[in-house]
């Protein structure tokens, strides 16, 4: 799967799953650039989350818009939540090579997380809302699983691995 034209690919999952720390070892590994998702949100959204509302699909079609169209400029990888299935196809109708890589793992990490981080605009309290909208890959996504649990470096290690194996599926390429 890593060669030319590397595709696009996104780290998924939900807030505090690590998908920035992950995107961005990985994206220094492949050599392309990393992109956070969350820079390309509305200010709106960005106040509606920090004042914890959590985002309707109305809200997020746009970001996701400029999401899509940073994939289909060519090889990066990009933080985005892409939490149901309606947002990943969106994102496949401007860059449909898109590789999803999905962190996943328990509720008890993603809290731990979620309360050590200062300063960042989604709350707490936004967590349970985020697991309850999360559609894992189907089985015709392109993409896979990993447990976010180990650090940046390894996940993003298990990555790349993946990325070299070849195989299709939510389980693999």
């Amino acid at each position: 799967m890593i060669g030319d034209p590397l595709p696009p690919i996104v780290v998924m999952g939900v807030s505090a799953s690590g998908k920035s720390s992950v995107g961005t070892a990985l994206a220094a590994r492949l050599g392309v650039p990393f992109v956070d998702g969350d820079d390309l949100h509305p200010r709106a959204n960005v106040v509606k989350m920090a004042s914890g509302v959590p985002l309707v699909d109305e809200d997020r079609w746009p970001w996701l818009d400029a999401v899509a169209d940073r994939l289909a400029q060519g090889a990066v990888v990009v933080a985005c939540s892409a939490l149901k299935r309606a947002y990943r196809d969106r994102l496949r109708t401007r860059a449909p090579h898109t590789v999803f890589v999905h962190l996943a793992g328990s509720a008890d990490v993603l809290e731990r997380r979620i309360g050590s981080r200062p300063g960042h605009f989604m709350p707490p309290s936004l967590l349970q809302s985020q697991l309850d909208t999360l559609e894992p890959l189907g089985p015709d996504e392109t993409g896979f699983v990993l447990d976010f649990a180990p650090s940046p470096a390894a996940v993003a290690q298990a990555a790349l691995e993946r990325l070299g194996a070849g195989t299709s599926g939510p389980d693999g390429l």
